[in-house]
């Protein structure tokens, strides 16, 4: 599986995500620009010494790579209307997550609205931390696919 990164800002975050990445296996995709250098003291301080166990790496384009991909993949949003559980979510899958302040971009809405899944919360409460939302996707994957866990 692989998480992907739409200009994450806050690089204790990816750490986080980098560390949940190496214990089940996903690839790490980080959409430029960043709004972080990947030698950050932050980073490396929550991804300890995980990093060197995650294929990481970085993308300018990301239709461009979804289409290039041809595997499956689920974009997380709040503002989604399906529910995340209600995906089927293959070994191959591709979870997409929007940067800490903005979101992703409309117009991925626009082009794929099927393929948006949410993470329910209380009405009027604004978003998950981003760590967590990937935990919570990719540990639904697992458990849909009977926690097989294989290396990035």
């Amino acid at each position: 599986m692989e998480v992907i990164l739409f200009q994450p800002e806050i690089p204790q975050n990816t750490g986080n995500i980098i560390r949940t990445c190496s214990v089940s296996g996903c690839r790490l995709v980080l959409v430029e620009p960043i709004g972080f250098s990947l030698t950050d003291r932050w980073l490396k301080r929550a991804g300890m010494d995980y990093m060197e166990e995650v294929s990481l790496s970085r993308i300018d384009d990301l239709e461009r790579y979804l289409m290039e991909a041809q595997k499956p993949f689920t974009f997380f949003s709040s503002k989604a209307d399906k529910i995340y559980t209600e995906f089927n979510y293959s070994q191959d899958h591709i979870f997409i997550f929007g940067s800490e302040s903005k979101g992703l971009p409309g117009n991925l809405f626009e082009k794929w609205p099927d393929r948006f899944a949410k993470i329910p919360m209380m009405e009027g409460k604004r978003c998950l931390n981003l760590a967590t939302s990937v935990g919570i996707a990719v540990y639904e994957a697992a458990r849909q696919q009977g926690f097989r866990f294989s290396p990035s």
